[in-house]
């Protein structure tokens, strides 16, 4: 079996050839790894040092000018061959050493899809900004309602699944809110879901995170949107 690990990045170049070192040092005795990184339009010498550890990854892909995640992972998704799709962030707030426990499930118990949470954490998890956490608690809420689940924390970049259950190219969402898309387009067609326990050492907004408290309320356009197409 192949999971195909979508890494987007982004003027990471402090952090990027880690995070790959440390997949490359997470082999798996039950899938192949197919590590495909989308250089995002990097400014800095992210690109430079991709192209001189290309032991590291499977896959390259260059956006010359910066189009954004969505559009990242969208063009990652597109160039997979992998039978069930994980995101990493290249910024080292989730570590890779989790990947055992989704690939465990998915070999166990033929899982459609795997939400990595934050909150139910195995070895620690980071205190961050808490309305991101409010924010993450009531979008969770509502989703749970609409699509009759039980997660506790459905924007952890740490959802993997079943590829033949995502059609790339209906994707409407190039932005933060396409996560909730795929999430929620994944849900629909799927039957068997679960939850893990992952570590989290989450950025703060000065040490580079992107995502911001506006950004709770296309987010939630998206989920209720998906509910009822």
């Amino acid at each position: 079996m192949i999971l195909s690990i979508i890494i987007p990045t982004y003027n990471e170049e402090k952090t990027i050839i880690k995070i790959l070192e440390r997949i490359k040092n997470n082999s798996s005795s039950l899938f192949e790894y197919e590590v495909i990184v989308i250089d995002d339009g990097s400014t800095d010498n992210s690109r430079k040092l991709l192209e001189n550890n290309k032991h590291l990854y499977t896959k390259l892909l260059i956006n010359e000018i910066n189009k954004g995640k969505g559009f990242s992972v969208k063009k990652g998704i597109l160039n997979s061959s992998g039978t069930y799709i994980i995101f990493q962030d290249a910024d080292f707030e989730y570590d890779p050493a989790d990947f055992k426990k989704f690939e465990k499930i998915f070999a166990e118990f033929g899982a459609d899809g795997i939400i990595g949470s934050r909150f139910v954490y195995a070895n620690y998890t980071r205190s961050h900004n808490i309305l991101n956490k409010f924010g993450n608690k009531l979008l969770t809420l509502i989703f749970n309602l609409l699509y009759n689940s039980t997660f506790t924390d459905i924007y952890s970049c740490y959802f993997a699944f079943k590829k033949n259950l995502l059609d790339v190219q209906t994707l409407r969402t190039e932005g933060f809110e396409q996560h909730a898309e795929i999430l929620c387009k994944v849900i629909k067609k799927g039957n068997k879901f679960y939850e893990v326990p992952i570590s989290y050492n989450g950025r703060s907004y000065a040490e580079g995170k992107k995502i911001r408290p506006y950004h709770f309320f296309t987010i939630l356009f998206q989920i209720i949107r998906e509910r009822f197409l």
